[in-house]
């Protein structure tokens, strides 16, 4: 171990130490700045701001910029597709994982050039759209929208990879509350931010503003360093070992052909550990990721389209859906990290299915009572209050969830595979919800959302009573 990383653990220790013994408030807050100032905790509160931008551009705030232009519903339902970029990232994650890009990887380092391709791309997907009219070009808006989720999800496996490579174990809390943090402030702006300049000005100008806010996380790529990760030989290594395991016999791995060991180690080795590891029950953890999501989902596409339809202003949606919003879902954050450290994941993670799936009936109410008028927007702070409350409580226990299950020898293609899966289907069904919304309106939506969160709620019950609230992710042996 070099000695800076023995410098750094000693620090890390020493304030840790510090914070534990120390009974002034302000002692606390010395010591907490310590960590939360030091460069990698800094960098990924940064590069998290260039994750959770373009997330809402070809979500939310992409279909309230269609329903804006007057475009049918089961159109504006279709667009949630190109979500499912994001949910099929597991195909490409080897290739990020371990595939350099010629000179810019050895410039940068293969995490930092991959992370960097990402947001070339989506900054220039954002411009692309921005050029674009939904009256004449809809079929380009939708080939712009599926640039900048492709380029948006491959910077998300990479970015996977660094935070969990960047810094030794003492820091992982502070990376994931710091990138945590950089998310939701980047999904204030491409909600919020993204509708008042839409209103202000025009739906080219919003998405003009927001490639220019991709400089923020470009700047991070370069201000931040390569992390350590393993060489190809040791991987090489710690392939071979995985796989002899589980045959049973030596099979001599290295010495097969380099398109063999890329295949074995990149793609089907963290696969084989997952299901080694956890044996037929890894089938119900799949099927729970699959699910869990189906009812936040399926609702959130129709969410924007609704606020309009019920004739609130853009200004409207940016100042209570928005921001307001943003501010419950971090609280809801936080009560659940509470949670979780006094009940461990899978009560926080059975009170956030209920939650969520209870808070679509009141979006159906809302639609039932005051069909053809538009509600008082006092009543709107009310069902936006619980949506994002439950969501927050409900996505923090499940991050938590997946962290708890991935081997970090696989973190990058494991984990693209559980957040991929955690979408797909959702993303999936989501596409038919105009389609619904025309056929029988907004309140029966609202109830069929409700009813898909029915099956996350009984798997938790199942997983609460049939797997332990901790499991071993090192490598076998």
């Amino acid at each position: 171990m070099s000695d800076r990383k023995v410098t750094d653990r000693s620090s890390v220790q020493s304030s840790l130490d510090s914070a534990t013994t120390s009974t002034s408030f302000f002692g606390w807050w010395r010591d907490a700045r310590k960590i939360y100032t030091r460069k990698p905790v800094l960098a990924i509160a940064l590069l998290g701001f260039g994750a959770g931008l373009p997330f809402l551009l070809v979500f939310s705030t992409l279909t309230a910029w269609l329903r804006d232009a007057e475009v049918e519903r089961t159109t504006i339902g279709f667009f949630a597709w190109i979500g499912m970029t994001y949910s099929i990232k597991v195909f490409w994650a080897p290739v990020v994982d371990r595939v350099s890009i010629p000179l810019l990887s050895r410039w940068l380092g293969q995490r930092r050039s991959w992370i960097l391709v990402g947001q070339a791309g989506i900054a220039s997907g954002l411009l692309w759209m921005s050029l674009l009219d939904p009256h004449t070009d809809l079929w380009w808006i939708a080939a712009s929208a599926l640039l900048v989720a492709f380029a948006s999800s491959t910077q998300d496996v990479a970015l996977d990879a660094y935070r969990i490579e960047a810094v030794d174990d003492e820091y992982q809390g502070a990376m994931s509350a710091s990138y945590i943090f950089g998310y939701r402030v980047a999904l204030l702006f491409s909600g919020a931010g993204a509708l008042y300049l839409a209103d202000w000005y025009s739906w080219s100008w919003s998405y003009i503003g927001m490639a220019a806010l991709m400089l923020v996380g470009i700047a991070a790529t370069f201000w931040c360093d390569e992390p350590n990760h393993l060489d190809a030989e040791q991987r090489g290594r710690m392939d071979a070992e995985l796989i002899d395991r589980l045959i049973g016999r030596p099979m001599h791995l290295m010495q097969r052909p380099a398109w063999q060991r890329w295949l074995l180690g990149a793609v089907i080795c963290p696969l084989l550990e997952f299901f080694q590891r956890n044996g037929w029950f890894a089938l119900l953890i799949l099927s729970f990721i699959a699910v869990f999501r189906l009812s936040d989902i399926t609702m959130g596409v129709m969410a924007n389209p609704f606020y309009l339809d019920m004739g609130y202003s853009k200004s409207d949606i940016a100042r209570i859906a928005k921001i307001f919003g943003f501010v419950m879902t971090v609280v809801g954050s936080g009560v659940c990290g509470v949670m979780v450290v006094k009940w461990g994941m899978y009560r926080p993670l059975l009170l956030g299915a209920i939650l969520v799936a209870s808070t679509n009936l009141l979006f159906a109410v809302m639609a039932m009572t005051w069909d053809g008028s538009r509600p008082p927007l006092s009543w709107l702070a009310v069902v936006i209050s619980a949506d994002n409350l439950s969501g927050g409580i409900a996505s923090t226990a499940f991050v938590a969830y997946l962290s708890s299950l991935a081997n970090k020898s696989y973190t990058a293609t494991q984990y693209a595979l559980f957040s991929s899966l955690m979408t797909l289907p959702g993303k999936f069904i989501s596409g038919f919800s105009g389609w619904v919304v025309d056929g029988w309106g907004y309140s029966d939506f609202f109830i069929i959302a409700a009813a898909l969160g029915i099956p996350a709620v009984l798997l938790v019950l199942v997983l609460m009573k049939q797997q332990p609230e901790a499991r071993n992710k090192s490598l076998p042996g």
